[in-house]
């Protein structure tokens, strides 16, 4: 396996399933975003699939959008502040990562820190935390801002923000408290370290009050494929979630990303890339093929254009025919820049109308979408896995939860049977079943080299 091992696999939950008229599937619970008992039951189909971590995406507010088209939409609509729902479910699961998606934009590094240092001790070293930048313009709104942070100024604020958490994360040594009655000592006053961090957009003494969590620091993960989220990551990130549409796209990420960790002192090893992969599964092709044609024809027009013109950064599509096709020189904006290009490329690739367009990626908002078999998605995902354009895939079910059901029970078993995937977890913590060593504290002395013997 060209010594990478097996591959590592995320599971993505958007709340009724990733296909943007999944909610109104017959395998769909149509209240996912609010029903805990739906959490749980999905979260104990990834475990019991072995699958790596799960993922709870986020978003800061009701996307303001075109009202006929969002009154049609379950997308992000309704549902849990993920990282009180992490906690729940921490303790109805004992092996598979909890990670989610907190912004560097609204939110105040203290505050991350706390939250997943407290997750990764209540999950016993499963905790994980999504590092991404907020994308919508109208989220600023809800947080006392009249304009958003321009790209790169999200970027610049993003990287400092993830060197204080990091120093946070580290205010305690691994043995900072001896909790001992006999001589009243409840901590060693050495080994508590204030950050006093002061830059352009952060000032924080610290101590952080949690100890030293089971991971060290949870899994830094991010998502993405802008230039400015490429340099970011290679600092920090340690799994990444990306969206190429070929495997050409995929091996060219892969190996520009991988190639930039040795700027940081890191090596390849230390960064799990999982592209985004939907997938429509049947017994046999034929049937995957009428499944995924019925969940097309639950899709509402005005609603495949919304999303549409969400995945290009909010574009204003009402202008041009449905049957026409996508225009040139659409205008930027200023959410994601990678995947205004992978979708740009690929209607310019295959002359595809907006109403196409809109349908492909209505499946999961611009990631890939394959439809097949278990032995036709075994074989698109060996292809990448084996040929360096993932180390793995972070799986999103058009529906939930028949779509993940699926998965485990018919694709699983036929990964497992190519030696692909793991059929029990290696370790503890979501670092032991990435592969992924824990991070020694930076006030950590360093180990004693070895002396050389001395000459006779």
């Amino acid at each position: 396996m060209s010594g990478k091992g097996q591959m590592r696999l995320g599971a993505f939950f958007n709340p009724t399933g990733h296909h943007v008229a999944s909610w109104r599937h017959p395998r769909a619970q149509a209240d996912a975003g609010i029903n805990f008992a739906q959490y749980i039951e999905i979260n104990r189909t990834a475990e019991r699939g072995k699958f790596d971590m799960v993922f709870l995406a986020d978003n800061l507010g009701v996307r303001q959008a075109h009202m006929e088209a969002l009154s049609r939409s379950a997308q992000y609509i309704a549902n849990f502040e993920p990282l009180t729902l992490l906690s729940a479910l921490a303790t109805h699961t004992c092996h598979i990562g909890l990670v989610a998606t907190a912004s560097t934009s609204y939110n105040e590094p203290f505050h991350v820190a706390r939250k997943f240092a407290s997750l990764d001790h209540l999950s016993g070293g499963r905790a994980g935390w999504n590092l991404v930048t907020s994308g919508q313009e109208n989220e600023a709104r809800n947080f006392s801002r009249e304009k958003h942070y321009e790209h790169g100024e999200r970027y610049d604020r993003a990287r400092e923000f993830a060197r204080v958490v990091l120093g946070l994360w580290d205010t305690w040594d691994d043995d900072a408290f001896v909790r001992d009655k006999e001589t009243g000592r409840f901590f060693h006053p050495e080994k508590l370290h204030n950050l006093n961090h002061r830059g352009e957009h952060f000032s924080v003494l610290g101590a952080l009050n949690i100890p030293r969590s089971p991971q060290g620091h949870p899994v830094i993960v991010q998502a993405g494929g802008s230039d400015d989220m490429i340099a970011v990551a290679a600092e920090f990130a340690e799994v990444i979630f990306c969206a190429p549409l070929t495997l050409e796209a995929a091996q060219s990420f892969y190996a520009a990303l991988k190639g930039r960790l040795t700027a940081y002192g890191r090596s390849p090893e230390e960064m799990k890339i999982m592209p985004g992969l939907s997938c429509v599964i049947g017994r046999t092709d034929a049937e995957a093929e009428e499944n995924y044609e019925y969940l097309n024809s639950l899709i509402h027009p005005i609603v495949a254009r919304e999303i549409l013109s969400m995945v290009l950064g909010n574009v204003d599509l009402t202008p041009y025919p449905f049957d026409g096709p996508l225009p040139e020189n659409l205008p930027r904006s200023n959410a994601s820049q990678s995947i205004f290009e992978n979708v740009t490329a690929m209607a310019r690739r295959e002359k595809l109308s907006i109403r196409q367009v809109a349908t492909r990626v209505a499946g999961a908002r611009a990631k890939a979408v394959i439809r097949g078999s278990p032995r036709t998605i075994a074989d698109y995902m060996e292809e990448w896995f084996r040929n360096d354009g993932c180390d793995g895939f972070n799986i999103m079910p058009p529906v939930l939860p028949g779509g993940l059901d699926d998965f485990v029970e018919l694709v699983i078993p036929e990964l497992q049977r190519r030696g692909l995937f793991r059929s029990e977890y290696e370790g503890k913590t979501l670092r032991d079943n990435l592969g992924l060593k824990r991070p020694p504290s930076r006030y950590a002395e360093p180990p004693q080299q070895p002396r050389a013997a001395s000459g006779g």
